[in-house]
C-alpha cells in the first residue's frame, strides 16, 4: 500500500490507483483536501474518479476516503444542543419520484426525532432533494453552522446541502461525478453519502439502495453489495445503520420534476391519499430508524407513531417550521399555488393503444426530465423548477388507446412534444398485468 512521500504529487497518486494499486490513508487525506480547497484541477478530481469506478477500493481504502472527506468540513457534536431525542436521518442513493426525503424527515420530527439530514442534487438521470427544496422561493439550501442548529432545535428537522463547510470535498467531487459517468462506482458512493452523514453527527441512519431501471444501480446484487459496506464502514465510525433495498424500475411517486415533487409531498403532508407503494417505503425506512435510533420499540409502535403525525398535521407543521426557518414563505402549505412554479406548456401523452402497463424505462422517463431542464448537464447549470412529468401511470395500470400514459410539464410546445415521445417510448404496453416487483428488502451485514 502506497503512503504519501516527502514531495507529494497527485498526478502519481492517481496513477498508482489508476494502475490498480491501494491507496494508503495519506494519500486519500491529500486528495481529499486538494478537492477541499481547489489545489487539485477538476481534471485530477474526474481521473481519480475514473481511476476509482475501473480499479475500485479496498475496504480500508473506502473507510479512508470517508473519514479524510469528512475531515475536510465541520463535524457536528449535537450532545452540546441538549436536544431531547436522537439524532436520526435517512438517506436514499437516488431513483426517479423519490420524495421521501420531503415526507419522511418531518414526519421523524414530529415523532420526537431531530433530523439534520444533509441532501443531495440530482445525479444523472435521478432526482435530488435539494433541487426540489429549490423550487420553494427564498429557501436556504445552504445555510450556515448557526442557521443549520437553530432550525434543527425548533423545527425537529432541517433538509440542506452540505455547503462549504460539511465535507466540502464530497461537494466538489458530487458535482464532478454527475457528469463523468461515474455516478454509479461503490467505493465513491459509499464515501459521499457517509462523509457527510458522519459530519452531521447522527445517532442513527436507515439507507434506501434503490435498484431497478431508473436508479443509479441497476441490479441487486450490487445495491445489496453498496449497503454491506455502508453498515461495515459506517460501524468503524460508530455509527449504526441499517439498509435497505427498494425497487425502482418504476416510478416511485406519481410526479417526476422539482416542483412537481414537491406538490405531490405537500399534499401527502395534508393526509390526501398516495400511492401504496410510496408510503410503504416511507413507513419502513422510518420505522427502520426510529427503532434503530431507539425511538420506537418495534415497527408496529413507529408505523403508529408516523401514521399519527399525519394524521395529526404535526407532521405538515413541522415541514411548515422547517420552510419557515431556512426563508421560506411561512404560509406555503396553506398556499403553494402562489409560490410554486407552473410550466407554461402541459400537454397529455396518450398511450398508442389499450393493454396494460407491462414494463417501464424508468431511466428514461429521468432522463426526459432533464432534457427538459429539470436536470443538469453540466457542473452548476440552472435547472427550471416547473418542469417536469405527472400522473404518471404504474406497472399494471389498465389503460384504453389515447387515454393519458402521463402529463408533461414543459418550457415550450418543441420541449413538450419531444419529452412526449420520450415518455411513450419508455411505456410498454400489453395484453395482461405483469407481476408487482418485490418493493422491499432488508439488507443483511456480513456474518
Amino acid at each position: 500500500m502506497s503512503d504519501t512521500p516527502a514531495t507529494w504529487l497527485p498526478q502519481e497518486a492517481i496513477r498508482r490507483k489508476r494502475d490498480g494499486e491501494a491507496l494508503g490513508t495519506r494519500d486519500l487525506q491529500a486528495l481529499a483536501r486538494g478537492m477541499a480547497d481547489g489545489s487539485l484541477a477538476d481534471a485530477q478530481v474526474a481521473a481519480f474518479a475514473m481511476a476509482v469506478y475501473f480499479r475500485g477500493m479496498t475496504p480500508a481504502e473506502a473507510a479512508a476516503l470517508t473519514i479524510a472527506m469528512r475531515d475536510t468540513g465541520e463535524v457536528f457534536d449535537w450532545k452540546r444542543e441538549s436536544l431531547p431525542g436522537p439524532i436520526l436521518d435517512k438517506h436514499s442513493t437516488g431513483g426517479i419520484g423519490d420524495l421521501v426525503s420531503l415526507v419522511l424527515g418531518p414526519m421523524l420530527a414530529a415523532c420526537g426525532a431531530y433530523v439534520p439530514m444533509i441532501a443531495g442534487r440530482g445525479l444523472a438521470h435521478t432526482g435530488g432533494t435539494l433541487d426540489k427544496l429549490e423550487a420553494i422561493p427564498g429557501y436556504r439550501v445552504q445555510p450556515g453552522p448557526a442557521l443549520l442548529r437553530r432550525t434543527v432545535r425548533e423545527a425537529g428537522v432541517a433538509i440542506i446541502g452540505a455547503g462549504e463547510y460539511i465535507a466540502p470535498a464530497d461537494r466538489r467531487l458530487y458535482s464532478i461525478r454527475d457528469v463523468t459517468a461515474t455516478v454509479d462506482c461503490i467505493p465513491l458512493i459509499v464515501a459521499s453519502i457517509l462523509s457527510k452523514k458522519l459530519a452531521a453527527g447522527l445517532d442513527a441512519l436507515v439507507l434506501d439502495v434503490k435498484t431497478g431501471n431508473g436508479a443509479v444501480i441497476s441490479d441487486a446484487k450490487s445495491g445489496r453489495e453498496l449497503g454491506t459496506r455502508m453498515i461495515e464502514i459506517a460501524a468503524t465510525a460508530g455509527l449504526r445503520v441499517s439498509a435497505m433495498l427498494t425497487d425502482m424500475a418504476q416510478p416511485l411517486a406519481r410526479s417526476a420534476g422539482n416542483a412537481l415533487e414537491l406538490k405531490e409531498a405537500l399534499c401527502i403532508l395534508h393526509g390526501e391519499k398516495a400511492d401504496a407503494r410510496l408510503m410503504e417505503v416511507t413507513f419502513a425506512l422510518g420505522a427502520e430508524v426510529m427503532v434503530l435510533g431507539g425511538l420506537a420499540a418495534d415497527a408496529a409502535a413507529a408505523r403508529t407513531a408516523l401514521a399519527k403525525s399525519i394524521a395529526t398535521g404535526a407532521a405538515a407543521e413541522r415541514f411548515a417550521r422547517m420552510v419557515s426557518c431556512l426563508g421560506g414563505p411561512a404560509d406555503l402549505l396553506e398556499q403553494p399555488g402562489r409560490y410554486l412554479a407552473v410550466a407554461p406548456v402541459i400537454a397529455d401523452v396518450p398511450a398508442p393503444h389499450e393493454g396494460f402497463v407491462m414494463s417501464i424505462d424508468t431511466r428514461a422517463l429521468g432522463l426526459a426530465v432533464v432534457a427538459l431542464g429539470g436536470g443538469r448537464t453540466s457542473p452548476g447549470q440552472a435547472i427550471d423548477p416547473a418542469v417536469g412529468l405527472d400522473r404518471l401511470l404504474l406497472l399494471g395500470a389498465r389503460i384504453r388507446a389515447g387515454e393519458p400514459l402521463a402529463r408533461v410539464h414543459a418550457a415550450t410546445a418543441d420541449g413538450a412534444r419531444q419529452a412526449a415521445q420520450s415518455v411513450a417510448r419508455a411505456y410498454s404496453i400489453g395484453g395482461s398485468a405483469p407481476a408487482a416487483p418485490a418493493l422491499i428488502e432488508r439488507i443483511e451485514p456480513r456474518a
